[in-house]
């Protein structure tokens, strides 16, 4: 697990294909103290286990789906990522849960001043921005970031200039691909609550009862509107 506090900005040495994955070699200074073999590390929030490491570098494999699913497959020699190590237990959760699992790859579509602030306009598939609500969470790049504003399109999200300093998003440029993982949290609510929330009122009514006990109709919008949450 991680949080989406971005550690340091590595560079990609040289990249390796080979039949089913591309070996990625990245230098980095940070992330290397302590580091050992089998470790994870978010490389532009993609977890990805350290298969070799120097007193400079380390190296670790991308797999298809990994390439599918993220902008590694983009990388190039030189290339500058986001790099974070695993969240140690006991460690200050300072973004968000970030599991280093990309869902999928959204776009930047517009760049804007606020102030000091830099607000990024990110499109996103609907697989995407069923899980995104205003001043949620969303890790863009392996960057824990807050939802401004949301719609039907995409998102946007306001850079600080701290966080634009030492991560990689102010690199972007429009058009440029970027990984997004929403909040696994939203995922499990939802496949929790959607069997109970699919019931079908003559359902609930013939089985009606107090929730937590026997006839219980599951979570229902009118329980919850009784109860208040809606």
């Amino acid at each position: 697990m991680f949080t989406g506090l971005v550690e340091e900005v590595a560079r990609v040495v040289a990249l390796e294909p080979r039949a089913e994955s591309v070996r990625i070699r990245l230098a980095a200074k940070r992330v290397l103290e302590g580091v050992r073999l089998g470790d994870s590390i978010a490389v532009n929030g993609v977890c990805l286990t350290v298969v070799a490491f120097d007193e400079h570098t380390f190296t670790a494999d991308a797999v298809k789906e990994t390439l599918r699913r993220s902008n590694l497959g983009r990388l190039r020699p030189g290339s500058r990522v986001n790099v974070e190590r695993a969240l140690r237990l006991g460690d200050r959760l300072g973004g968000h849960i970030v599991a280093g699992h990309v869902d999928a790859v959204g776009t930047l579509t517009a760049r804007t001043q606020e102030g000091v602030a830099t607000v990024l306009t990110i499109s996103a598939p609907p697989s995407v921005l069923r899980y995104v609500v205003e001043k949620g969470s969303i890790c863009v790049d392996g960057v824990s970031l807050t939802v401004m504003d949301v719609d039907d399109a995409g998102f946007r999200v306001s850079i600080i200039p701290h966080t634009g300093a030492h991560t990689t998003l102010l690199d972007a440029k429009l058009g440029q691909v970027v990984n997004l993982e929403v909040d696994v949290l939203a995922k499990y609510l939802e496949k929790l609550a959607l069997p109970h929330l699919q019931r079908s009122p003559a359902s609930a009514e013939e089985t009606a009862g107090p929730p937590g006990v026997a006839g219980d109709p599951g979570l229902s919008l009118d329980f919850l509107r009784q109860h208040g949450y809606a």
